[in-house]
């Protein structure tokens, strides 16, 4: 095949074209209800979180990653999705289909246990804060990421600080 046959074929694909549509805040459903009425191929992983209201247990269906959706947006379908209004940007995979078979283990996943937290990917070097344990409040910077991980507490005016150990679950972003 060449290059052009071969790109009709990839753009024709089911495959094709998926892309990560960056929304305003509280507008994943929104956006997914118009997908499914203008037959745009979508994915809002959604997880299940108990809430208690007026002494009522019940459970509500969240975004799992907030502000994000996933659909396969062409040049022909694109246009329900911008009257929405919702979308920020749009961020285009290098290869759709890494992005399907990271989503397919995400769906996996959410069939085996729909409580699922997102987490904020680590790095060393990054900012956070601690905000459980005994260092609760406590602001300080990745050193080595582990079970439990290095973090530096530094007293920027001296240019000194202390090195803590604290679990994943015990730190947020800065």
């Amino acid at each position: 095949m060449d290059g052009e046959c071969m790109e009709e074929v990839t753009r024709l694909s089911p495959l094709a074209n998926w892309q990560v549509l960056f929304l305003k805040p509280r507008s994943e459903k929104k956006v997914a209800e118009v997908c499914s009425i203008y037959g745009i191929p979508h994915y809002l992983p959604l997880r299940t979180v108990p809430r208690v209201s007026q002494r009522r247990r019940f459970n509500v269906t969240l975004p799992l990653f907030p502000g994000y959706i996933f659909a396969a947006v062409t040049p022909e379908n694109r246009m329900p999705i911008l009257r929405t209004n919702h979308l920020i940007r749009t961020l285009t995979p290098r290869h759709s289909v890494s992005l399907l078979r990271d989503l397919v283990q995400v769906r996996r996943a959410l069939a085996i246990t729909p409580d699922l937290q997102p987490v904020v990917e680590l790095v060393t070097g990054q900012k956070i804060r601690i905000k459980s344990g005994p260092f609760m409040g406590a602001e300080g910077v990745v050193e080595r990421l582990a079970s439990s991980m290095r973090v530096v507490l530094t007293v920027n005016m001296i240019g000194q600080g202390v090195s803590v150990t604290a679990k994943r679950s015990q730190v947020e972003l800065a």
